[in-house]
C-alpha cells in the first residue's frame, strides 16, 4: 500500500468511526411500518451517506397510498428522527473501539489534523455519546451544509475549516456516496465495507487501523 503525506484526514461517521446502522434500521422500520411499506437491509444500505430528506425519498419509492405533501413529509422525517435520536441514548463511550481510538490518537501524534465530515444533524450528540466532544479539529455535518453526498461541499467544509486544499486532505468513508463525494471534490478517499470495493476509491482498506500505513510520515 502506497504512502502520502496527508496533512488532514476527514472520517465520515456512521459505519466509519462508530456504527449506528442498526439505529437507523429501526427508527426507519417504525415509518415504513406506518406507511404499510416493506423495509430490509438492502433498502436501509441504500441509505448509507445519505441525508434524512434523500433517505425519506427512497423510503417511499415502495410507497403506493395517496400523494404525501411535503409538509407530510417533513413530518415523517422529523418523526424519524426523534425515533432515532431516543436510540441513541443507548450509546456510549464503549461504542468506540479500541482500534478507532488509537488509530486517531496516532495519526494526531503524528500531526495530522482530524475532522469529521458526515451528512448527519445528530453528528455532534453521538460525539458526545462517544466522548468524543472537542476531540477533531474541525466537524462538518448536516447542520452546516445545504446538499448531501455524494455532492461533495460536506468535505469541502471540513477541509476549509482545517485550513487545507482538497489535495492534501484523506477523506475515510463506508458508503459509495461517500466515495463519489470525495472523488467530486478533489479528495483522495480510503474505504472501509463496501467502500472498499467500489471502482472509485483510492485506497481500499481491510481495517480502520490500514490508515497508519497510508501515512507518509512515521
Amino acid at each position: 500500500m502506497c504512502r502520502k503525506n496527508y496533512q488532514g484526514i476527514i472520517f465520515d461517521l456512521d459505519g466509519v468511526i462508530c456504527h449506528t446502522d442498526r439505529y437507523h434500521f429501526l427508527a426507519w422500520k417504525q415509518i415504513a411500518d406506518q406507511l404499510g411499506i416493506n423495509f430490509d437491509d438492502r433498502i436501509n444500505d441504500r441509505m448509507r451517506g445519505v441525508s434524512r430528506m434523500d433517505s425519506l425519498e427512497i423510503l417511499l419509492e415502495e410507497y403506493h397510498g395517496e400523494p404525501l405533501t411535503a409538509a407530510q413529509k417533513a413530518a415523517l422525517a422529523e418523526k424519524k428522527n426523534q425515533l432515532y435520536v431516543g436510540l441513541l441514548q443507548n450509546m456510549g463511550e464503549a461504542d468506540l473501539s479500541e482500534e478507532v481510538r488509537k488509530t486517531m490518537d496516532t495519526l494526531r501524534s503524528r500531526g495530522r489534523k482530524l475532522a469529521i465530515g458526515s451528512s448527519s444533524k445528530n453528528t455532534k450528540l453521538i460525539l458526545k455519546r462517544l466522548g468524543l466532544t472537542g476531540y477533531f479539529d474541525a466537524v462538518s455535518d448536516g447542520t452546516n451544509i445545504t446538499r448531501s453526498k455524494p455532492d461533495p461541499e460536506v468535505f469541502l467544509c471540513a477541509a476549509q475549516y482545517l485550513g487545507l486544499c482538497p489535495g492534501k486532505c484523506l477523506v475515510v468513508e463506508d458508503a459509495k456516496a461517500g466515495i463519489l463525494a470525495a472523488k467530486a471534490g478533489g479528495f483522495d478517499s480510503a474505504g472501509l465495507g463496501e467502500a472498499a470495493a467500489f471502482a472509485f476509491v483510492t485506497y481500499p482498506l481491510q481495517s480502520f487501523s490500514d490508515l497508519l500505513k497510508l501515512d507518509g510520515n512515521r
